[in-house]
């Protein structure tokens, strides 16, 4: 797409409905005033076309304006916000057909209240850069959204993943091994797959593959654990099998250039993530785990480990079949990473399904919650040495009153040294969910009253307290104000 030559088709459309609003004219009137059809003027004013000379002179000639003040680039004030925002090209950038938008509709609406949108747009922005939204964050953000809206289950990759199978006789009864899956790229897709140590090269360290599309090969590093390279070889296995070509070329990921480069590899990874934990044999084995009325905690790490696959793709596959395989929509999932020695812990992924559940990855300043069962488990795994450490608890939010039953995993970060990270899917508590949970008012769990962060926790005497609630102090203080600031005006009204 031309970015330049869009920009000045949308420019004369803009201009032409602005001229035309200005005369009074409905766009049957202009129509029957330059016998030109009601139809092309409309795709003019969107600008999906851009008239020939005869006919700007005679749209010039029937709405007394001078050619040259249609054709400018040069925007009035009115409109000239718009003009900024088509320039920058950030529609383009926005995933709008994602959303069923078009982008037609989308400057309809900029067009028909300019200072209000460019304000609004303006908003945004500023917000963007306070928390320091970059584009990557900001395709990530839509992504997210689009997860969101399809309660992260997507049924035409669950069935290509079948239909994959069927053609490569897998059995999804079993778990598929990592050399089936190098056979089936090197013989059917005619990869070269070669094992280097990328951490002796200081730049690479960080990365697990390279992908060089030229000759094939698949750059695998030494430092892989069998569920890493199981989860990189199957993802590789969904971009061809899937036909995706806009892809990746590292992971983890470096930069993404554009949307569909972010889709794709959404699709790869869940395409990944379902041929390894295949749904009917994950949803037998969940439901087999929900008829102990009292598990134990290692169980459940068992029913992870039963696949070849990392504590991050379990928890990531809960999220797509908790929704649809067991009615429970009001759920989140989260990734905490916590570097070794410090006080500080990040959220650096989160999903949320159906409605906006506690917490969120928007306080970038402030201290999350330590009596999270997502902080608890990397303290742990950090105190015992462990590898991997599993707990749960139900999360009771002071602020909201909602209560999640929350499941931790905390492993060594595989992407940063002398990192911890931890993996959650919080629950939320309600009557279908107790059907399906029968243990969840057994005594084992543990329940504790959490927050979101230190600095907006309204719970007193909090031994876990890394920061005083002054958001909250000051939130409180501003009602006070106003309370007496309204007696004042009722006083001397």
């Amino acid at each position: 797409m031309d970015i330049e030559k869009d920009y000045i088709k949308l420019i004369f459309g803009l201009k032409l409905k602005q001229v035309r609003t200005q005369k009074n004219l409905s766009l049957f009137g202009l129509a029957k005033l330059t016998n030109l059809s009601k139809s092309y003027l409309n795709e003019i004013e969107k600008g999906k076309k851009y008239p020939k000379t005869d006919k700007i002179l005679l749209l010039c000639e029937h709405l007394d304006v001078t050619y040259d003040q249609m054709v400018s680039l040069k925007l009035d004030n009115n409109l000239a916000p718009i003009g900024e925002i088509l320039k920058s090209g950030i529609l383009k950038e926005i995933p709008l057909e994602l959303f069923g938008i078009q982008e037609a509709d989308l400057i309809d609406i900029i067009a028909n209240a300019p200072a209000k949108v460019n304000a609004f747009i303006s908003t945004i922005i500023e917000i963007a850069q306070h928390y320091n939204l970059s584009r990557e964050s900001f395709f990530l953000a839509a992504l997210r959204s689009y997860q969101e809206a399809h309660s992260n289950y997507f049924e035409d990759l669950e069935d290509k993943v079948i239909a994959f199978s069927k053609s490569f006789q897998i059995n999804l009864d079993s778990k598929i091994s990592i050399e089936e899956l190098e056979a089936i790229l090197e013989e059917e897709y005619e990869y070269n797959i070669k094992e280097i140590a990328f951490t002796d090269q200081e730049a690479l360290g960080d990365l697990r593959s390279i992908y060089v599309p030229k000759s094939k090969t698949l750059l695998l590093s030494t430092e892989l654990d069998a569920p890493q390279k199981a989860f990189i070889l199957a993802k590789e296995i969904a971009y061809n099998y899937l036909k995706i070509s806009d892809r990746l070329l590292t992971f983890s990921w470096i930069k993404f250039e554009n949307f569909d480069q972010v889709l794709h590899n959404f699709y790869a990874s869940y395409f990944a993530g379902a041929l390894l934990l295949p749904r009917k044999s994950l949803v037998d084995k969940i439901n087999s785990f929900l008829e102990n009325e009292n598990p134990k905690p290692e169980e459940f790490v068992a029913l992870i480990e039963s696949f070849e696959v990392s504590p991050e793709s379990f928890y990531q596959r809960l999220t797509n079949l908790l929704p649809k395989d067991f009615q429970l929509k009001n759920l989140f999932f989260l990734r905490l990473s916590h570097r070794v020695g410090s006080d500080v812990y990040q959220i650096n992924k989160e999903l949320h399904i159906t409605h906006q559940q506690e917490p969120h990855a928007n306080e970038t300043n402030e201290h999350y919650c330590r009596r999270w069962v997502s902080v608890k488990t990397i303290d742990e795994a950090i105190k015992q040495n462990k590898s991997h450490f599993f707990d749960a608890q139900i999360s009771s939010y002071a602020n909201s009153g909602n209560e999640y039953l929350v499941f931790s995993s905390a492993t060594k970060d595989p992407f940063a040294e002398n990192y911890i990270r931890s993996i959650s899917v919080g629950i939320l508590i309600n009557p279908t969910m107790k059907k399906k949970f029968k243990f969840i008012e057994g005594k084992p769990l543990v329940k504790r009253i959490v927050g979101v962060t230190c600095e907006t926790c309204a719970v007193k005497d909090c031994l876990e307290r890394a920061a005083p609630p002054i958001v909250l102090e000051r939130k409180k203080r501003h009602e006070n104000t106003d309370i007496v600031v309204q007696q004042f005006i009722n006083q001397f009204s």
